[in-house]
């Protein structure tokens, strides 16, 4: 049943067999294809089920069908940020005609707590819980470079020196120091 469509854009919102709607593409795409353009329909106070986290405390709602794409915890298409400061979603591997579009959404949000307990994407890979960026293991989010809202990274690489400058300041307050007198007249 075809209830809304962008059949000449290369997909379309059907019904799913145990998640609702889902989008689906009408032709083949190829890896690194972008497979829908994001636009920003307007800004949200908080993050829910569909908000688009695109900085560290910006959460957008994506216009058209882009909320109605389905997570998988082995998805098809990742994330890249467009020059209007949306994100598109991108072939992360061909997509053949008929296949739903799916994106994780830890590709997309640091944090998610408003789905319900256990992921409903089916995929041998699935980690049970849709979750956020933060959630990944490093091996996932080494799989996701490239697809992932680069705000993500960013904030990856912040904390990891924040961390690396209090590991050091820690070590350094366990060293004993010859007090400075002690060390002037050591010569």
């Amino acid at each position: 049943m075809r209830e809304q469509a962008n059949v000449s854009g290369g997909y379309e919102l059907k019904r799913t067999d145990a998640k609702g709607e889902g989008v689906f593409a009408t032709r083949f795409f190829q890896a690194g294809e972008t497979v829908m353009v994001g636009t920003i329909d307007h800004e949200l106070d908080h993050n829910h089920a569909h908000a688009s986290q695109v900085s560290e405390g910006r959460f957008v709602l994506h216009g058209g069908l882009i909320p109605k794409v389905n997570h998988s915890c082995e998805p098809n298409c990742g994330i890249r940020l467009n020059a209007d400061g949306a994100h598109d979603l991108v072939a992360r591997r061909p997509i053949p005609a008929e296949h739903e579009i799916t994106f994780d959404y830890a590709m997309r949000n640091y944090s998610v707590d408003h789905f319900a307990a256990h992921c409903q994407c089916g995929s041998p890979r699935c980690r049970d819980r849709i979750t956020g960026w933060k959630d990944l293991p490093a091996e996932r989010k080494a799989a996701y470079l490239g697809f992932t809202a680069p705000y993500l990274t960013e904030y990856d690489s912040h904390h990891a020196t924040e961390s690396a400058g209090r590991l050091a300041r820690t070590a350094g307050a366990g060293t004993v120091r010859p007090p400075l007198a002690e060390v002037a007249n050591h010569d």
